[in-house]
């Protein structure tokens, strides 16, 4: 399974774009993109705005974050 899958098919859903949410985020496209190829870390702050950004429930984040 690709890292990700079910975070970048939200991203998708909610911004149409990786870049629209990098910068809903308030982080450049290519720091969204090493993130999401599991390069860089995401911090808990960048998951916490992120999980507001596109309405991910507490109780569902581990699916987006932290899924094998």
């Amino acid at each position: 399974m690709k890292k990700y899958a079910k975070l970048r098919g939200r991203i998708r859903e909610k911004y149409g774009t990786q870049e629209a949410f990098a910068s809903a985020m308030g982080i450049r496209s290519a720091t969204l993109s090493a993130k999401l190829q599991g390069k860089t870390d995401w911090t808990r702050a960048e998951i916490e705005r992120a999980c507001r950004l596109l309405d991910i429930a507490i109780s569902e984040l581990h699916e987006y974050f932290f899924a094998l």
